[in-house]
Parts: C-alpha cells; structure tokens; sequence
C-alpha cells in the first residue's frame, strides 16, 4: 500500500518502537487485510461523525468509547497503543492541517471532537 507520506514518517518516528512494530506488521498485510483494516477505520471515523453531528459531547460516554475502539484499531493492526501514544495522536489530527483536513471536510470541528473524546478516554483509562 503506497503512503505519500512514508519518508516524513521514518525521519520522525523511524527510530521508535511503534514504527518498527507497524513496519513488521503491515509488511505482512493482504489486500484482503488492507481492505478490512480501511473498512473498520471508515466505520470508526463515521460513528465519530455521527456522535459529533447530534452533538454528543466528546467527554460523554459514546464518545469515549469510539476513541477507545480507534485506539484498540490502531494496537491490533498497526502498534502497541497506549493512552499516552493515542492522546499524542489527536493532538496530531488539530495540529497537522493535513490531519485536521482529512476529519474537518465536510463536518468542520470533526477534528477537534475525535482529538477531545481521546484525550476524555485516556483520562478514563
């Protein structure tokens, strides 16, 4: 699976425990894997929009439990993530507008809701 950002990843994490994990894994990955892997992270991202557009509040329970199921993606498929790892994560999807983008294109603020609910679950953890 071609990344367009893989170069900037290895300079900046190349030298962590989670990038070699990642690499490991993913190395491995069908396009049958690849394809389950998109289909839970869209499924994820939607429910987040949801729970975002009726205004549940990213500190509620539905929320928090949506960070913790992305958090739980992310260790089954990628890397070890714990709470502190996945908080460094959604600070990263305000403050990288390439992240913000991604969540923010049609529901703006999206972002900023998924960065809060995970901050909300590792508290909880």
């Amino acid at each position: 699976m071609e990344n367009p950002y893989a170069e900037e990843a290895e300079q900046r994490w190349g030298q962590t425990e989670a990038y070699r994990q990642s690499a490991e894994r993913t190395a491995k990955y069908t396009p049958q894997d690849w394809e389950r892997i998109k289909a839970e992270a869209a499924a994820n991202t939607a429910a987040f929009t949801r729970a975002f557009v009726d205004g549940e509040p990213a500190q509620g329970e539905l929320a928090m439990d949506l960070a913790e199921a992305h958090r739980q993606h992310i260790s089954r498929w990628f890397y070890d993530c714990g709470s502190e790892i996945h908080r460094g994560l959604g600070d990263m999807y305000v403050a990288d507008p390439r992240f913000t983008a991604n969540y923010d294109t049609d529901h703006p603020g999206l972002a900023q809701f998924i960065r809060d609910a995970i901050h909300a679950n590792a508290a909880r953890a």
